[in-house]
C-alpha cells in the first residue's frame, strides 16, 4: 500500500512498502516513476522490506518550487527515517548517480548497489550538451513537453528516430510528457556526465552492476566508476542491456545485500 512522508521543504514523498526483512530503498532513473521499479521491488520483497518511492515531481509525490539536488537528498532522508534506521540503497541509471551522491553526502546506507550509472568517458561516445537541463526547462516553460521528451530520447539517450516516432504513438507517451519537467532534475544530477569526485569518498560497501549485452561505452564507464570507488566490486548480469529484466537482476542484488 502507498504511504507518504514529508520532506524537509514540506513536499510529500510517496512510497510503497513491501515485504519483511532488512530495509532496501529503491531509486528510479530519469523519465520514469516508481512503477518502473515495482517488479524488482516485488522480487526483493521475498527477503527484504522494500521502500520503492516516487522521486519528487513524479508519480504520487509532490514537488517543490525550485529544484536542487539537496532537496532529493532530503527526500531520501525522509524515506530513511521511515525505514527506522540504516538501509541498503539501490539506484538505476541516473537514479544510481543520485544514490551515489546521496551516500557520499552522508545518508545512512548499509550497502550501495548501482545499476549502470550512465557516466561517459572521454572518447567513448558524445556527451549531451552541457546546458541539457536548461534545454528541458525551456521546452517545458514553452508548453512543449513533447519536445522535452523527444530531446531526451533522441539527443541524450541516442535512440533511433524510428523508435522515437513509435514512442510518440504509444499509450505510455502521455506519461512521458507528464513528467517531462523532471528530465531537468536528472540532467542536474548527471552534470557533465563525468564520474563525480564524490565517488572516491565513498566508504560503504558498493557494487556496480552492468549488463552483459550493454553497449561498450557503458561497460567501460562502469569499470571506471568501480575503480574510482574505494573497495567497490563489480558484477556483470549476463545477456542484459540497460533496460534490465528484474528477474535477472534480483538474485544478484539479494546476494550482495545478504
Amino acid at each position: 500500500m502507498m504511504e507518504k512522508v514529508t520532506s524537509a521543504d514540506g513536499t510529500a514523498i510517496a512510497y510503497d512498502r513491501l515485504g519483511e526483512g532488512p530495509a532496501v530503498v529503491l531509486v528510479c532513473g530519469g523519465s520514469v516513476d516508481r512503477t518502473s521499479n515495482a517488479p524488482l521491488a516485488a522480487l526483493l520483497a521475498q527477503d527484504y522490506t522494500v521502500y520503492n518511492y516516487d522521486r519528487r515531481g513524479r508519480g504520487d509525490s509532490g514537488d517543490g518550487t525550485e529544484y536542487a539536488i539537496d532537496r532529493e537528498f532530503e527526500d531520501l532522508d525522509a524515506i530513511f527515517a521511515a525505514t527506522g534506521g540504516p538501509a541498503h540503497l539501490y539506484g538505476t541509471s541516473s537514479g544510481a548517480a543520485l544514490a551515489l551522491l546521496a551516500t557520499a553526502a552522508g545518508r545512512p546506507v548499509t550497502r550501495l548497489a548501482l545499476w549502470e550509472p550512465p557516466y561517459i568517458l572521454d572518447g567513448t561516445r558524445t556527451r549531451p550538451p552541457a546546458d541539457t537541463a536548461s534545454i528541458y526547462r525551456a521546452f517545458v516553460a514553452e508548453g512543449r513537453r513533447d519536445k522535452a521528451a523527444e530531446y531526451f530520447m533522441a539527443d541524450v539517450v541516442g535512440l533511433p528516430a524510428e523508435f522515437v516516432a513509435m514512442a510518440k504513438e504509444s499509450p505510455w507517451w502521455p506519461a512521458q510528457e507528464a513528467i517531462a519537467h523532471t528530465l531537468a532534475y536528472d540532467a542536474t544530477v548527471m552534470g557533465d556526465y563525468s564520474i563525480p569526485a564524490a565517488a572516491a569518498s565513498l566508504t560503504v560497501p558498493t557494487r556496480v552492476f552492468t549488463g552483459g549485452a550493454s553497449e561498450e561505452w557503458m561497460k567501460l564507464s562502469n569499470q571506471a566508476v568501480t575503480g574510482e570507488i574505494p573497495g567497490a566490486t563489480a558484477r556483470v548480469v549476463p545477456d542484459q542491456q540497460h533496460n534490465v529484466d528484474p528477474a535477472a537482476l534480483a538474485p544478484f542484488l539479494k546476494e550482495f545485500f545478504a
